[in-house]
């Protein structure tokens, strides 16, 4: 499936595979370990992962274990998103490095500009220095490349004022329907990539009406299509399963959609 093998290139020039597998809400263990093996055997060779998650662990037991070298995988993982030091980010990556098993990541994001708990608070300060951790972390080639999640405009001007690389990524909830406008220009205006997470709406998309209209005329299902869309876009999608036939389906994206069904995507709004 050549979306599998497709890459976008970061502005420092690294490349990443267009699709990546999330593993977010999958539970650490056989789930996490499984599910990656799937994604893993099914050709995916991006794997986005966060010490959130609490699946680190199984993540990269799953990558060792497949017998596909480390170099051809492409592993993302994230900063917890209440670490606002810059000491405690340096540490919490070496826990996080422990528990994938690796000594290098290739995408290290901080999961968020606020703490899951107190969202909206003003971090700028915070997010500064756990940024400048992060580029320390890129300078020692300990991350390929380092980026952000869940950041608006704000939230990235405030942190590029002080910063030495700007985000290479920015991952944000993104599907048909919410596809952040502002966030979006400003990140292709900088050169920051983005990640659409929850690319079908956490579930919501796959039985969608119009969608499903949509997809009936190229014979797909209304979650390829939606996945198509953000490919359309030059978004990354990070699309989750547990099924297998479900996870090759989700990179079985081989198809075109006309300017008038991205129209009537466009047209669509979702919360």
């Amino acid at each position: 499936m050549p979306f599998l093998t497709d890459v976008f290139t970061l502005s420092n020039g690294v490349q990443i595979p267009k699709i990546g597998f999330g593993t977010w809400q999958v539970p650490d263990g056989e789930p996490a370990y499984d599910a990656t093996r799937a994604a893993l055997d099914a050709g995916y060779r991006h794997i986005d992962t966060a010490r959130a998650y609490g699946n680190e662990a199984s993540v990269g037991r799953a990558v060792r274990d497949s017998g596909i070298a480390r170099e051809d995988v492409f592993v993302t993982t994230k900063l917890p998103a209440e670490v606002k030091d810059h000491d405690e980010a340096l540490r919490s990556f070496e826990e996080t490095t422990a528990a994938l098993g690796f000594e290098t990541v290739d995408l290290y994001l901080v999961h968020a500009p606020w703490p899951w708990t107190e969202i909206g608070k003003d971090c700028r300060e915070g997010n500064r220095a756990v940024w400048k951790a992060l580029e320390e972390i890129h300078a020692d080639g300990r991350a390929r490349a380092i980026g952000v999640s869940n950041f608006s405009v704000a939230d990235l001007d405030s942190v590029r004022e002080t910063a030495e690389v700007t985000p290479h990524v920015n991952q944000i909830r993104w599907f048909v329907g919410h596809t952040q406008a502002e966030t979006t220009a400003y990140c292709r205006e900088n050169g920051i990539l983005v990640e659409g997470y929850s690319p079908l709406a956490t579930g919501g998309l796959v039985d969608d009406e119009a969608i499903t209209t949509v997809a009936d005329r190229y014979g797909r299902t209304a979650a390829q299509v939606a996945l198509r869309y953000l490919l359309h876009k030059d978004v990354l999608p990070l699309p989750k399963s547990t099924t297998p036939a479900r996870i090759v389906e989700n990179a079985d994206l081989d198809f075109d959609l006309t300017p008038q069904d991205v129209a009537t995507l466009d047209a669509l709004t979702r919360e």
